[in-house]
């Protein structure tokens, strides 16, 4: 079943719970525990229904599977629900097991669903769920278990809006005392959302102990330390979000080359129009895409300066470099595919994959999906006047102070600052090390460009990915672009994006 199901599945059980539904009152009355090998057709429900009673009791055969797994490995080893195979042994549970375990179960924590070996578990939270990112937390994984065989890793990923679902369930565990033991953060002004210096370990102290601040760039370390003046995560990576990627046949076919200007992305659409294709592919599902494209907009018309000083007030969002940013914009929809509102990020870049769509401003995640997709018929370049700005954001891992795992958690911090984690993690992702020693020869083509550009490109921060604004500017900021989607109001706009930075006390 999908996480949504997941909830969906647990809020029943909530209710029957609260309305007296026991399982051990609609069980068999002679149930005992038992080992129990799965058929074609099986689903966790029907076998929670069939020897418990109620489908809803489904956690309980997966919480006990998993806990037997870390005890005799002839059990499998349950991570998702809905992905069961025939001839695995599970165990069910008694009515009574399942009861006193569903009494105490919490929807909100995963962790629950697995079992403990001898040094506990590590829950890490993310929302990484797709493509080369899942590759990329697996690989980390990988050498997390190497290293420390007796600890279970717990995969809390939170699926959707660039984060934004992950973030909202993280501030409720964060606000209740039950947080994961780490969880991904982007790198700098995102932080002050989850009120660190309550909630959140400074880090200071391990990257003294650990010498990160020789080995990552000077850029970077400015940027992990915007807020308060602490560390309060470690990277794993840098992306760039200013990317224009396209297809190569498309391309190669109409005799077009990929564009590096408005007026040379305009003149592609058109031609590109005329015989049919989808020139410019857009997503907005999560409320995050567009304004991600139109970041990346707004760069390439009022250039690095002023687009660094939209962000600390030196500029007024009332400048006309804003208003042409917008026209170019309002422009470049026009001519995209009309079901971008139902498009996720991922299922855009399917655009360009499977030849519907030639073109698509997207972060160079988007590399690793390719490549976790086999394919390979892709070209970049910068999005329009963006030659020469490299708009960064940076993903890490933060602990929080209620961490119930804390040596399991550093260990894990340990991991992703290490030269071993990150050249394992980042070709996978489809990003480039956040330390400066990675070995080039690892990466293809794209990161190796991405690289040479890092080192010498203009650096200017990612507001959609958390870097250049508070969160609840960059939410206003998200929400005004989503917007302009449906007016195509300039001027309304414009006013709404001046008000949010005076809301945010960085503008008069």
């Amino acid at each position: 079943m999908s996480r949504r199901t997941f909830v969906n599945l647990v809020l029943v059980l909530a209710m029957l719970l609260t309305l007296g539904v026991s399982v051990a009152s609609a069980a068999p009355p002679a149930q005992k525990g038992m080992t129990y090998t799965i058929k074609l057709g099986d689903t966790l429900w029907a076998l929670a229904e069939k020897y418990l009673g109620v489908g809803t009791a489904w956690p309980a055969i997966m919480a006990f599977t998993n806990q037997k797994n870390i005890e005799d490995s002839t059990f499998a080893r349950i991570e998702n629900a809905d992905l069961i195979h025939p001839g695995w042994k599970l165990y069910i549970p008694s009515a009574k097991e399942a009861e006193e375990f569903l009494a105490t179960f919490d929807m909100s924590k995963p962790e629950l669903l697995f079992g403990k070996r001898a040094k506990g578990q590590l829950v890490v939270g993310s929302w990484w769920t797709a493509g080369g990112e899942a590759e990329g937390l697996a690989a980390l994984f990988d050498i997390y278990k190497a290293k420390y065989p007796d600890v279970e890793i717990v995969n809390a990923t939170v699926a959707g809006g660039a984060g934004s679902v992950f973030k909202g369930v993280l501030k409720t565990r964060l606000i209740g005392g039950n947080p994961p033991d780490t969880f991904q953060l982007h790198a700098g002004l995102e932080v002050e959302g989850y009120s660190p210096e309550k909630y959140l370990e400074p880090l200071d102290d391990l990257y003294a102990s650990e010498g990160w601040e020789k080995v990552f760039p000077a850029d970077l370390v400015a940027l992990l330390k915007s807020y308060k003046g602490h560390y309060w995560g470690v990277p794993v990576n840098i992306h760039r979000s200013n990317v224009l990627w396209y297809n190569k046949k498309i391309f190669e076919d109409a005799g077009l080359t990929p564009p590096t200007t408005f007026d040379e992305f305009f003149a592609v659409c058109e031609a590109l129009k005329a015989k049919g294709i989808v020139p410019y592919v857009l997503a907005n599902n999560g409320g995050w895409e567009a304004p991600h494209a139109f970041e990346c907009v707004l760069a390439g018309t009022c250039g690095a300066d002023k687009y660094r000083g939209l962000w600390t007030g030196a500029v007024a969002w009332t400048d006309p470099c804003v208003t042409a940013a917008l026209e170019n914009f309002k422009k470049m929809v026009s001519y995209a595919n009309t079901d971008y509102p139902a498009l996720t990020w991922d299922g855009a870049a399917g655009y360009i994959v499977d030849g519907k769509g030639a073109m698509y401003i997207m972060g160079d995640w988007t590399n690793g999906y390719f490549m976790s997709k086999g394919f390979t018929g892709y070209g970049w370049v910068q999005p329009p006047n963006t030659k020469g700005i490299f708009i960064a954001l940076s993903d890490s891992f933060a602990m929080p102070k209620q961490a119930p795992n804390k040596d399991n958690a550093i260990a894990w911090l340990k991991v992703c600052g290490s030269k071993e984690g990150q050249e394992a993690f980042n070709p996978k992702k489809g990003s480039i090390c956040a330390r400066t020693d990675c070995d080039p020869a690892l990466f293809n083509d794209y990161l190796k460009s991405a690289m040479a550009d890092w080192a010498t490109n203009a650096i200017v921060p990612s507001v959609v990915h958390g870097a250049a604004a508070y969160e609840s500017w960059a939410t206003d900021y998200k929400n005004i672009i989503s917007l302009f989607l449906t007016t195509g109001d300039v001027a309304a706009t414009q006013t709404a994006l001046q008000g949010a930075c005076v809301d945010a006390g960085i503008c008069k």
